[in-house]
Parts: C-alpha cells; structure tokens; sequence
C-alpha cells in the first residue's frame, strides 16, 4: 500500500511516455536519489535503450499525423510498461501485492494513453503543426516533473495525476466530434490510396489478345 500512489503516478505517466518513466526512474535509482527503484530498471542496457526509443518518440511525437500512428502502435506497450513497472516498484515476485500493483500501473496507463492519443487525433483536425509541438513539450515536461515530484512526495503526486486524468478524460469527451472527425478523414484517405493503387494495376495489365483490356 505504501507503493501504491507511486505505482499509480507512474502508471500514468507510462500511458503518455513509457520511455521517458523508465529513463527517468532509472537514472533517478542510478544516481542514489531513491531506494524505490529496483535494480533491474538502473542496468546499463535498459537505460540505453529507454533513452534512444525516448528520443525517436520526442521527434515522432511532435509530427502531425505521424503521432497518432505512433499512438496506434503504442496502444499495447504504453500499458504493457505501465504494469512490468508498477509491478517492479512493489517489489515482491509472484506476491498478490505486486500483482495488483500491475494491474494499477497497467490499467491507468491505459486510461491515460486513450487520453493522449485522443486528444491528438482532436489537434490533428488543425491544419498547422505548432499545435502538436507545444502539446507534446507540454507533455514531456509534464511527465517529468510529474514523476520526479513523485520521487519525494508520491502522495501528493498521486493526486495531481488523478487530477490531470479526470480532466483528461472529461476533454476527450469534449473533443468526441473533432475525433470522429479526423477518423473520418483516415478513412477517407485509405479508400483513396486504395482506388488509386486499383487503378494503377488495373493500367498495368497487358491488352488480351483481342485488343481490349481486362479490368
């Protein structure tokens, strides 16, 4: 229970950027600021990882379009990550206490990346691209400070991420019609690079042997 609003926190951070989570607990158990961190997620090889995929995230992220593709993608991982490092922090193998601390970690996660990816299927329906980097420096910046003020006061931290998360939520039903909007438009996008590539083969065909052309 002592863990639990840590394990909260990072849960939702996770659902926005896992990489940027386990780099930053990471670094933060490396350095000695924390004892909370287990070891596994200090190595070397994890951090090194964490840091390049945080990095193709950070350009991918600021991309219109490209985001809510790299969202798609990230439906499962985000999540994924969110338990592995819940049930990290609670410390105990195969125990019911880290179990339930996944299954936090994991499904707040999952709330919170619907939050993220919604809302980026919303600003994706304005056709200038300023918009998605303020909003993806705003929420690297937010992780951040979010789970390094979770480090020393996880408590209070764990409050101001259900705060953020009930707001979220409540924006993303704001949002609904801007999302179904931009839905839309990939739909629309697809049937036409399907007819186009239809067309295309169709042009390709040789004639028959009587001249005309098989369509």
């Amino acid at each position: 229970m002592s863990v639990l609003p840590l394990v909260f926190t990072s849960g939702w951070a996770s659902g926005i950027n896992a990489y940027a989570v386990v780099l930053l607990f990471g670094v933060f158990g490396a350095t000695g600021l924390t004892d909370e961190v287990p070891e596994s997620l200090q190595r070397t090889d994890v951090l090194v990882v964490a840091g390049v995929l945080f990095l193709c995230e950070a350009v991918a992220d600021k991309i219109p379009y490209v985001d809510s593709i790299w969202d798609s993608v990230h439906t499962v991982i985000r999540p994924v990550s969110g338990a592995v490092v819940g049930a990290l922090l609670a410390g105990q193998d195969g125990s019911l206490p880290q179990l339930a601390a996944g299954a936090v970690g994991g499904s707040t996660a999952l709330l919170s990346h619907f939050v993220k990816a919604g809302t980026r299927m919303a600003v994706n329906t304005s056709p200038e691209p300023f918009s998605n980097v303020a909003l993806s420096l705003a929420e690297d910046l937010g992780v951040a400070a979010i789970v390094t003020f979770a480090i020393f006061h996880p408590v209070a931290a764990a409050v101001i991420a259900a705060l953020l998360l009930a707001l979220g939520l409540a924006i993303l039903v704001f949002l609904a019609k801007r999302i179904r909007r931009f839905l839309r438009r990939r739909s629309q996008r697809r049937e036409e690079r399907r007819l186009v590539d239809v067309t295309a083969a169709a042009r390709s065909r040789p004639p028959s042997e009587d001249g005309s052309e098989h369509f």
